[in-house]
């Protein structure tokens, strides 16, 4: 399907991913979102600033990230004044930074590149601080990612980054958008979903300590885990069979069944 122009700004660009949001589903996402104007976001990738420019009539201020030098030039004499537009990209800005003269903690919004939607939302997870740097983040992803986001143990989808999520903060799926949400339209569906980060649920010891140990036992999901946690266990200079000894855990069950519990149960006996 051809691309219908706005006006004005330039073409999609393929290299960043870029499929821009309908103003009738910009509307929708805001009303789920229901911001308040006493309330700060930050809003990556605003694109041709449909959503940018509905959310700044309810909320307070806008810290847009955009990468695509073209689009802010474009962009920026278009925007009202409680909008701040920087041209960065999001994984290289220094959020502290990025954040100094706003009052924490803010809200995140973005409808993320599918190319790079797993990176950014493990920045957020790793800089939200347990919600005192970022409260939540209403995100649109590909509808794939976000089944694994939500996914509950023993289904297909749940694996690491459910796990990975679902520890550092609440998540709920809030809308299921086709296609032709987008201009020029992908080619798969899509989802938004929201993060409310707080505290891990449970405690697991040292942060990477736990992302490794669950990262290497999804590598072989399919194996029991007696055998999925043997290269695991090796890395950390023990053995599986002490391992499941000191966690009291079945060695036949497969990985995709363990809950957040028996993960950081795992990542606690490691060490």
């Amino acid at each position: 399907m051809t691309e219908r122009r706005t006006p004005g700004f330039p073409r999609a660009r393929k290299r960043f991913g870029q499929h821009f949001l309908e103003p009738a589903w910009a509307a929708r996402l805001i009303a789920s979102i229901a911001p308040a104007p006493d309330e700060t976001f930050v809003e990556i990738g605003p694109g041709r600033g449909v959503l940018t420019t509905q959310l700044a009539e309810r909320a307070g201020r806008i810290v847009a990230v955009e990468l695509d030098r073209d689009l802010v030039t474009t962009l920026s004499p278009r925007l009202p004044p409680n909008v701040r537009l920087v041209q960065a990209d999001f994984l290289d800005v220094d959020p502290v930074g990025l954040l100094r003269d706003e009052r924490l903690p803010v809200r995140v919004v973005g409808n993320l590149p599918y190319n790079v939607a797993s990176p950014i939302l493990f920045r957020l997870l790793h800089t939200a601080d347990e919600g005192r740097v970022f409260r939540d983040a209403t995100l649109m992803l590909q509808r794939e990612v976000a089944d694994r986001i939500v996914a509950e143990p023993g289904g297909a989808d749940y694996g690491a980054m459910s796990i990975q999520v679902q520890l550092l903060a609440d998540v709920e799926r809030v809308l299921s958008l086709p296609p032709g949400a987008f201009r020029p339209p992908p080619k798969v569906h899509s989802a938004v979903v929201r993060l409310r980060f707080r505290a891990p649920r449970v405690d697991v010891g040292a942060l990477d300590v736990f992302e490794r140990v669950v990262r290497g036992l999804f590598l072989q999901r399919r194996k029991t885990l007696a055998n999925a946690l043997k290269p695991v266990a090796a890395s950390f200079g023990r053995s599986a069979a002490e391992i499941l000894e000191r966690t009291q855990l079945d060695g036949s069950r497969r990985p995709e069944t363990l809950s957040l519990a028996d993960m950081a149960r795992l990542s606690l006996a490691v060490l």
